[in-house]
């Protein structure tokens, strides 16, 4: 039994390493390294851009515009929230080269950086609490990344835009992708109009799923892009072409629905509850169309979902104890009972401020006609 044990416990590091050659050997090769570095920048823009949005929503309403939950779209009049429009794109331009070097199942969970990134910056520029008990999330988080990233798998060769899209036409990819868009629909037009604002799920998945599909789209735009630079052109062929007209069209629903949750939810229950249905669909996707886990061994495997697990616990902690009471106990309790505070649920106070708003649009109409 000891020997099965002792092989699922790493090696440790070489002597006289530098630190690149350190980062290399903890991701497992230079591609993978790379793919980590761009993640990690990338979810730190993008925590950075949900809180720089969520001003530019919350500013827009104050100025007496309709709210986006409400399908208005008068933060688009909004030059900060452009500005956390940028900083996303900048960070999932970041996020999209990293999945031209390293798989998704590496990429994808290393948005729990995202999560702790949010949390930080929402404390110090919304006035949004952190419970103590988010310290102990955000350590969580920072092991299962460092776990994750020392037993990433390594990116089967590609080297052909027309492999990824034969990855594409299989028929357990294709039946994945039809649940997605026939469940996603039906959360559009049933599920969104009746419960959108009372449960972050529904905005949430909608936006989970319909990414799961975008970031297949986008490996392959970097892979081809990445075989371009090495002197392969792959950029001009139809399959890429297609690839980049789905990321659109993805990207597109995603932001609609990601902007009516964060319009709706605190940003730190919507940034957290999307990590997890987002990494969930994303790894299963990629599990189906790249076969992330078909050479992996065992022990590989084990940690990996270990390290899934460590982050989505910390992810958990994190949103959990957003709005308990002070205190470790009172956090406890609050994860155990699942029960949301009563003082002051902040989606309840936003929702009242986009009333509150709305009446005083409506009476200043009034009193100039």
């Amino acid at each position: 039994e000891a020997a099965p044990l002792a092989a699922m416990i790493p090696p440790p590091p070489p002597a006289h390493l530098s630190m690149r050659a350190e980062i290399e050997w903890l991701a497992g090769s230079a591609d993978n390294a790379r793919g980590v570095a761009l993640a990690l920048s990338s979810s730190l823009f993008i925590g950075a851009s949900f809180i720089i949005k969520k001003k530019g929503l919350l500013m827009s309403v104050e100025k007496g515009g309709s709210s986006a939950s409400a399908g208005g779209f008068s933060y688009l009049r909004q030059p900060v929230w452009w500005l956390g429009m940028l900083t996303m794109i900048g960070g999932e331009s970041a996020n999209f080269i990293a999945y031209a070097y390293a798989p998704a199942i590496l990429v994808t969970p290393l948005g729990a950086a995202t999560i702790a990134a949010s949390a930080v910056f929402a404390r110090f520029f919304l006035g949004e609490d952190m419970h103590i008990c988010g310290i102990a999330g955000i350590l969580l988080c920072t092991v299962g990344t460092v776990v994750l990233v020392r037993f990433a798998p390594e990116e089967a060769p590609v080297t052909s835009v027309e492999e990824v899209w034969s990855m594409a036409m299989q028929p357990v990819f294709r039946a994945y992708v039809c649940f997605v868009l026939s469940f996603t629909l039906a959360l559009v037009y049933g599920a969104a109009p009746k419960y959108g604002k009372t449960h972050v799920v529904v905005y949430v998945a909608i936006c989970s799923m319909i990414g799961s599909l975008s970031v297949m789209a986008l490996r392959g735009i970097g892979i081809a892009a990445k075989l371009t630079m090495r002197g392969s052109d792959q950029l001009r062929k139809r399959e890429t072409l297609f690839f980049i007209l789905w990321v659109g069209c993805c990207i597109a629903t995603q932001m609609n629905y990601l902007n009516k949750a964060l319009d709706t939810f605190n940003t730190t229950m919507v940034s957290s509850v999307y990590y997890v249905f987002f990494t969930v669909c994303t790894v299963t996707a990629s599990m189906i169309m790249y076969k992330d886990w078909e050479n992996q061994t065992p022990g590989s495997i084990f940690w990996q979902v270990v390290a899934l697990l460590v982050n989505v616990a910390g992810v958990h902690i994190l949103s959990g104890t957003r709005d308990s009471a002070p205190g470790c106990r009172a956090g406890l309790r609050a994860l155990l009972s699942r029960r949301k505070s009563e003082e002051k649920p902040e989606y309840t106070h936003l929702c009242a401020c986009d009333d509150d708003a709305e009446q005083q649009q409506q009476q200043q109409q009034q009193q100039q006609q």
